[in-house]
Order: C-alpha cells, then structure tokens, then sequence
C-alpha cells in the first residue's frame, strides 16, 4: 500500500507538473500577439495566415491529455516516445522523423526507433481530392488529366499520391497536399515555440536540448517540404546531376502543372531494392546494384553537393537495369567548403591520420573554434582512430564511427551543422540497404576509391597548390599581424613592461627546468671535452709518463667518469622525482 500511495504522489505531482506548465504557457498566449506562417503576418492573398488565441488553447489541452497520458516527467522509452508522437499528429511526426536523423541530440536506441514513424494514414476522400486540385489550377482539370485512380499509392500526413494519366497521354503520378496542413502546422509549431520556452525548468543534466533551435529546425523542414515547387526543383536538379549516369535516374517532373500544393511526375513501376529473390530471379548481380547505388551516392555528396536525405529501400527502385530514387522532398546539400571538409576527413581515417581528421572537424563546425582544446581534441580522435582507423576497411562499423565522431565533437564544444548530422543519418541507412548486396565489402572502402578514382595527378597536383597558396596567404597575414603588434611589444620592452609567460605541460617551474637542462647539457659538453682531450693526451706520449700511462691523460679519464656518473644519478634522480 505504500508503493501505491508513493507512485499516487508521483503521479500527483507529475500532474501538477503538467497542469502548472499549461497554465504559464496560456498565459503566454494571452500576452503574445504571435503569429506564424510561411511568410508570417495575418492571412492574406499571399498565403499568410494568423493562429488564434483560442485555437491554440484548444490544441494545447490536446496536446496536455496525450502528454499527460504518456506521463513524460517520469521517463520515456524509445518506443513510448515514437507512439506518443504518432499520437500527437503530423507536425509532431515530421519533428520525430528530423530527430531520427539527429543523433547528437537523441541516443542512438531513440534514433533507431523513431525511424519506424508511421507515415500512412487515412486517404482524403476522393471529392475532397478533386476539390484541392481545382483550385490549385486556373483550368479545368479535365483538360489537364485524362483520368485519375481513386485509390491513392500511398497517403501520409501530408499529402497523398494518385495515379494518373495526361491528355497528352503519359502516366504520372499526382503528389496532392492535404488542405490548410500548413496552417495546422503552423499552429503546432507556435505551441512548440511557447512549450520550448518553458521545458528547460523540468529537463534535468544531460536532456536539457536547445529545443528553439530544434523547433526553427523543424519549421524550416516544413515550410520547404509544404511547398512543392521545391521538390519539383529537386527532381530537376537530381536528374541534371546524373545525366551521364546510366544507371541512375529519377521521376521526370512537369514543370508546368506544378504548383506549391501539388507535384506531377513520371509515374515509375519497378522493384524495391530490397526484393533480393525478385531482382535475383530478374538476372541482377545483387553485388553490383550495391557498388554502384553506394559510388553513386558517393558522387551526390562529394561532386554533386546534393544529396538524397532519406534512402531507405522504400524509396529506391530499380527499373530497366536502372536505380531510380523516389521521394526526393528531403535533400541535402552540401558546400564546397564543406565538400572539402569531408573529403579530407574520409582520407584521414584511411590514413589514420588524426591531425587531417581534426582539420576536416573544425572546418564543419559553425561555432566558434577559438577556446576549442586542440591537445585534448587530438586525443580524442586518436583514440576513435586507434579504435576504428586499425580496422580493415571493409570492417568498419560506419554507424558506430559516425555517432562516435558526433559525440567526440560535441564534447569538445564543436557545434556540428544539421546537414552533416543528416549526412551521417543518411549513410548509416544506407549501410543498412547495401550491406547485404555488398557482403564483405564496405560502404566507405567504395567512397574512397570513388575518391581515388576522382583525382587525377593533375588534380592532386591542382589540390597541393590551392593548398599551399592558401597556407601561404594565412601566413602571410600572420606574420603582417606580427608585425603591426612589434612597433607596442618594442615600447612596452623599453619601459620595462613587457613580461614573457611560458607554460610547459608537466612542470610547475619551466625556467627552472631549462636552466637546469642547460646546466646539464653544459656537463656534457665539459665530459665530452675531457674525454677526447685526454684520449688526445695518451695516444700523444705527453709527459710525465708514469707506467707507460701519461699522467694528464689518465686524470682527465678519471674526471669525466666522475663526473659522467655524477650527471647520469642527477638525470635519473630528477626522472624520478617527476614520476612520483
């Protein structure tokens, strides 16, 4: 009875937790005029629009009883956290699907499981289908479409695509965007906004998040993912980037029936990636389809900078001796800066080369790398190298590499952009898609050799210049800085206010110590003479000669080895003094 009566407080208190958030976050509400949308403001012709007072209450005693249920302030699991999410609708869905990507701010347990959010729900009739994509177009569609399947492909929180066929006769498939999924959205991340200014309070140590930064994250995504004249671009983009790849394609888009709620695209049949039996029966080397899907990829993140986000075996097909990526409305690019960056880290690990790993590191970070601890960085990484870098390559574990490296960086105050972390996700799903095809064979042992192949003697050669002009101009500027400060080093020198700091890890006294190496490298000097002038004295015959033995010569012997044993019981005594 007294467990129970405890675990009724807790839940009390739990409760009253909750009920105290609530009810500073509608105050919030009352005092905020705050209003959010894809180009902010009060609704208008432009597609702005406000969210109300009141039906942000009323979204947030939703969002209460489901957080309440789940009882939050005493621990969620991996797999609690994925249904309280599904439960709390789309927005809460896609912030799920963005952390999953996100392993410096969730465990790895977390990421895993929220990779598995349910993203099918149920279809918009076929009335308020036709509806939405009336008013989308200034024609009829009846002179656009010449039929559309009722049943969809598939529906997600989104949107949800039909089968279709032009007047001009192509089959495509119609991505249509529920109606006013924006605007709900919209009002979802306004309450996150107000929640995340007050959950820090009730997070303890190492769970307290930037969750403004993760909730602007998050509204980003969905501004560009909600219009679909971005994922119109990005079919574009993708398939100009791999017009001389063979093997490689993706949904032609039509440009003209594109509009910011509806994408129409070539409609592709083929088979999953993952259908082995199928695609083995068909002919395929299972081998070959890996090679190339992963030397592929590697070119979008090295070449191209534009990188398919999410490559699960759903959204990748093979056709006609073709890999065909699908779902291209999450992408990611990357600069040529940060291009540089990664290609010099993924040639440091296969150098075991800690310092080239540290430079491609700080290149990456966005944060300000002047207070970073260079001497305890490169121990860290020595030991991810010592730990990963020994490994023959096809061994490496890329997902336990990468999430090591993230952790490592964050410990060390280095803020790692989104994109890298997204990049991370993406190949740690990609191992999982050809690691089976590939066998023993890994997928970074094809990166590099995608960036041996690249580069071209001429190429190395144009790499060591660029290099060497931009050392070269850093030290200039350096030394140009040094000599600007030498005119003030000079008069503070001849006012006698110039002091000179020296601090040498392991010793409290560094001028005492180097006096006292000179003393001694002094001793040896004096040791040394006395030695080659008395081997000088007795092969010479100098008198007086005693025992046929010259007298100078044998007590310039006698010196320097008392002298020599004196100075190697110092060294050794002054060794063991620093030991203990």
């Amino acid at each position: 009875m007294a467990e129970d009566y405890s675990q009724d407080n807790a839940s009390a208190s739990s409760a009253a937790k909750v009920q105290e958030w609530f009810d500073e976050v509608a105050a919030d509400f009352g005092a905020s005029t705050d209003t959010i949308g894809l180009f902010g403001g009060r609704q208008d012709a432009s597609g702005q629009f406000e969210i109300s007072r009141m039906t942000k209450l009323a979204r947030l005693r939703e969002i209460l009883g489901i957080v309440r249920h789940y009882d939050i302030f005493h621990g969620l699991t991996p797999r609690t956290l994925r249904k309280m999410l599904e439960e709390l609708g789309p927005t809460f869905v896609k912030a799920g699907q963005i952390l999953s990507m996100r392993s410096e701010i969730l465990p790895e347990s977390f990421c895993r499981e929220l990779t598995k959010l349910r993203t099918d729900v149920e279809p918009m009739d076929r009335a308020t289908m036709l509806e939405t994509l009336r008013a989308e177009y200034d024609i009829p569609i009846e002179e656009i479409f010449d039929a559309i399947d009722e049943v969809p492909l598939g529906s997600a929180s989104v949107a949800q695509v039909h089968k279709a066929r032009l007047v001009t006769g192509e089959l495509v498939a119609v991505k249509v965007q529920r109606p006013h999924v924006q605007e709900i959205m919209a009002q979802d991340i306004s309450i996150m906004r107000s929640l995340a200014r007050r959950a820090a309070r009730f997070m303890e140590g190492e769970q307290v998040l930037d969750l403004r930064s993760v909730v602007d994250e998050l509204w980003q995504s969905i501004v560009e993912e909600t219009d679909f004249l971005v994922e119109a671009r990005s079919l574009a983009e993708f398939k100009r980037n791999n017009a001389d790849v063979r093997y490689v394609d993706c949904p032609k888009p039509y440009p003209e029936w594109c509009t910011p709620h509806v994408v129409v695209m070539d409609y592709i049949e083929g088979v999953p990636i993952d259908q082995f039996d199928v695609l083995n029966e068909l002919g395929y080397d299972l081998k070959e389809i890996g090679t190339k899907l992963v030397d592929n990829y590697a070119r979008q993140m090295l070449d191209d900078g534009f990188f398919h986000a999410d490559p699960h075996p759903g959204n990748l097909l093979i056709r006609g001796g073709r890999i065909v990526y699908l779902d291209l409305g999450i992408m990611g690019r990357l600069s040529s800066h940060d291009r540089q960056a990664l290609t010099t880290m993924v040639s440091a690990v296969g150098r075991h080369d800690s310092s080239k790993l540290k430079e491609g590191l700080l290149q990456f970070s966005i944060s300000d790398v002047s207070e970073v601890n260079h001497a305890n960085l490169l121990a860290d990484l020595d030991l991810i190298i010592a730990n990963y870098g020994d490994a023959d390559l096809s061994d490496l574990d890329v997902g336990a590499f990468l999430n090591s490296l993230i952790a490592m960086a964050r410990k060390n105050g280095i803020v790692l952009p989104g994109t890298v972390t997204m990049l991370a996700r993406s190949l740690v799903t990609l191992e999982g898609v050809a690691d089976v095809m590939l066998g023993d064979v890994s997928i970074v042992e094809i990166i590099a050799q995608h960036l041996r192949a690249q580069q071209s003697v001429t190429d190395l050669a144009k790499d060591e210049v660029l290099r060497f002009s931009q050392e070269s101009v850093e030290a200039t500027h350096s030394m140009l800085d040094a000599a600007n400060e030498l005119p003030l080093a000079m008069h503070m020198l001849t006012r006698g206010q110039l002091r000179f700091q020296m601090d040498l890890p392991g010793t409290e006294d560094p001028i005492r110590d180097m006096a006292s190496a000179a003393d001694r490298l002094t001793m040896g000097i004096i040791i040394a003479g006395l030695f080659i002038g008395s081997s000088v004295v007795y092969y010479s015959k100098i008198p007086p000669v005693i025992f046929n033995i010259p007298l100078i010569g044998f007590v310039g012997y006698v010196l320097a080895l008392i002298m020599g044993l004196w100075l190697v019981r110092q060294i050794m005594r002054g060794s063991g003094s620093r030991h203990h």
